[in-house]
């Protein structure tokens, strides 16, 4: 299945607060298990989530900075908190705060991660909106996808770098 081919409608998507959007990958990102809440809010049924790469919900306008930290944290075996914003199949956007962690098998050899997502803080997503839209912009300016997210990544460790703060406590301090 290829990503949405619906254009970003500017709709947010909301769901309880006592909700948690659950999905489990492979380390490769490929969806193994999406839980009714991820269903329900990304307008997929689990047949069409489970087998496709996680990335089939990336808003476009999601840095790929981001994910970068995410997926090199994650894939050092330490876990990740992170705003992002995802694209629903109806082309409807809706913000989570992630919670990302690998799953070890007994000889603690990364087996697939899981990721469990619960309604963002309202005035941190204001927060981080300004920083995304930066980032995105590195990104979207370069001469190429690589170059973009090498130069994304980059803006984005000074800014923590300024502020003495690793991501988790920059994400907590949102």
């Amino acid at each position: 299945m290829a990503r949405p081919t619906l254009p970003p409608t500017g709709r947010e998507r909301t769901w309880p607060e006592n909700r948690i959007i659950v999905s489990k990958t492979d380390t490769k990102g490929i969806i193994t298990y999406a839980n009714e809440v991820f269903c329900a809010v990304s307008g997929y049924t689990a047949a069409e989530l489970e087998g496709q790469n996680h990335n089939l919900i990336r808003h476009p306008d999601m840095p790929r900075a981001v994910f970068k930290l995410l997926w090199d944290t994650i894939a050092a075996g330490d876990e990740i908190f992170a705003y992002v914003v995802n694209q629903a199949k109806s082309g409807d956007h809706y913000w989570v705060f992630a919670h990302v962690t690998p799953t070890f098998d007994a000889a603690r050899r990364i087996v697939g991660y899981h990721s469990s997502r619960r309604v963002p803080n309202r005035d941190a997503v204001a927060k981080v909106v300004p920083l995304y839209r930066q980032l995105k912009a590195i990104e979207d300016g370069a001469a190429n996808p690589k170059a973009g997210m090498e130069a994304s990544v980059a803006a984005l460790l000074a800014i923590l770098a300024e502020r003495k703060i690793a991501y988790d406590e920059f994400v907590f301090s949102l």
